[in-house]
């Protein structure tokens, strides 16, 4: 049984996480940290993952990530394949595996696919011999604990469980230190006293570094759509301000300039308010998605259709970039050299889930460019293989196996940002790493085609030192290039 200190009776806390994903890998890692004398183990049936885990060569990149792992690992933190023996040992076990969207059957394109959860469920009933905490780790809909405890529930055997949501709010790029410093850690659990027991059993593992006032307890279906929620609010301010973007070029204000003065009211703040080509990543676009169709579910339409919005307007802000650019060159870039520089989402992350450089490749690809890519942490393969893949496919294991893509031949990934723009008729920044904003601009301009374009999908170049060494500019949401504003409206 599980007591209110923080330990089990007889025993330290042993803490098992299924997946060894995003989520699972730093999350554990972190708790490792600091908690050394609680021992932790991730688990995953993928064995390159579990061995990427323990080699020298870490299966994700995040900064601080490797310094953590390395700290840890042997010591009191473990990574292995051997899923049950694990979930068997652990007094408190999370559940950090995929929740997919649906591709087909009911709520196909917007439910999320719960398998691997209901699998996870009935493997950790079917091995378990002593009663444990099972906490949600994974972004899941509304109601889904219900699910998992009667699973649970109807196969024990006698042994008891208590589920809790602790939803993670990480930001990739900076999860480390989002680990380290929570704005807050929401633990979710029943409103009775053996669920608020578990209640306390894990905000002590979190207490050995959060501050208490920022371990927020609620009951299970409000954590559980909090973390749809956030997303979903996040998401909102960047179509918010995209779609200023829109109205920004067409009457030639500056959109950091608006998003600059509106961000200093103090009701608003300015976080999430930096128009860019769209927002990417594995939780936005999927979150909202699955808000969506629980809302119809629940028989709100109109709600429903307010958050469909958000979606709808980066996928239109994708749409306008990419025709802006071919207009720009004479409507058609058929045969043209494109570079493209950055493929991840967001900068200090290899992840290109829903990065909207796929939308923007495979929409100039459409128009038969030829695509030259660099990114600093993105593989040649990856690259190749999210090109040519179906929406959605990403987000099932079939995307995680070592596959060999069907080669785009429009396609050309280079490991140099100068080699990618060389002979380039335009170039595209897609990605705001750091070292973009420090290239030598006046050498790329020198080997390009003349006239030489930058499209920029994130507002990181100097618009005017562009200009001046002769680049034609397109930044989003800036007053237009005298050479843009002779074209066509972009809708």
């Amino acid at each position: 049984m599980w007591l209110g200190n923080g330990v089990m009776k007889d025993k330290m806390v042993k803490i098992c996480c299924i997946g060894a994903g995003y989520v699972g890998g730093p999350t554990m890692a972190v708790i490792a940290l600091k908690c050394p004398k609680i021992e932790v183990a991730v688990v995953d049936i993928s064995v390159p993952r579990i061995n990427a885990w323990n080699s020298d060569q870490l299966p994700i990149y995040e900064p601080g990530l490797e310094d953590v792992v390395k700290e840890c690992r042997g010591r009191n933190l473990f990574f292995s394949t051997d899923v049950e023996k694990h979930v068997f040992e652990a007094d408190i076990v999370f559940v950090s595996v995929n929740t997919p969207t649906k591709t087909r059957g009911l709520g196909a394109g917007k439910a999320a696919d719960l398998t691997y959860w209901e699998s996870a469920a009935r493997m950790i009933a079917d091995v378990s011999k002593s009663d444990k905490i099972v906490v949600e780790k994974s972004t899941v809909p509304v109601k889904t604990a219900e699910a998992i405890e009667k699973i649970l529930t109807h196969n024990s055997k006698g042994i008891k469980f208590q589920i809790l949501s602790n939803p993670e709010f990480l930001a990739e790029g900076t999860a480390i230190k989002d680990l380290f410093n929570p704005d807050r850690v929401l633990i979710g659990g029943r409103e009775t006293p053996e669920g608020q027991k578990a209640i306390q059993t894990l905000k002590e593992v979190y207490a050995h570094w959060v501050p208490e006032d920022q371990i927020l307890t609620t009951n299970l279906w409000s954590a559980e759509l909090s973390k749809l929620a956030a997303n979903a609010f996040l998401a909102q301010r960047i179509s918010s301000v995209n779609a200023m973007s829109a109205l920004c070029e067409a009457t030639g204000a500056d959109v950091t300039q608006v998003s600059f003065a509106v961000g200093k009211d103090s009701r608003i703040g300015p976080k999430f308010l930096n128009a860019s080509v769209g927002f990417g990543g594995s939780c936005f676009q999927k979150d909202i998605l699955n808000l969506v169709y629980i809302c119809e579910c629940n028989g709100l339409p109109e709600v429903a259709e307010y958050w469909k919005q958000v979606i709808k307007i980066n996928d239109y802000q994708k749409n306008r970039f990419v025709n802006r650019l071919v207009s720009s060159m004479f409507n058609t870039v058929a045969t043209k050299k494109i570079a493209i520089l950055g493929f991840a989402f967001k900068k200090d992350t290899g992840d290109t889930r829903e990065t909207p450089a796929i939308d923007v490749c495979k929409g100039l690809l459409g128009d038969k460019a030829r695509l030259s890519i660099y990114d600093p942490q993105v593989t040649e393969d990856q690259i190749q293989r999210d090109l040519s893949m179906k929406k959605f496919d990403w987000d099932h294991p079939l995307h995680l196996q070592p596959m060999s893509p069907t080669t785009v031949k429009q396609v050309g990934v280079v490991w140099d940002a100068y080699e990618a723009t060389k002979d380039a008729h335009g170039l595209c920044i897609l990605t705001e790493w750091d070292e973009f904003k420090k290239l030598d601009f006046q050498r790329i301009y020198d080997n390009m085609q003349k006239p030489a374009f930058v499209f920029d999908g994130r507002n990181i170049v100097n618009v005017d030192k562009l200009r001046e060494i002769g680049f034609i500019v397109y930044s989003i949401g800036k007053p237009l290039d005298a050479w843009l504003k002779d074209l066509p409206a972009v809708a």
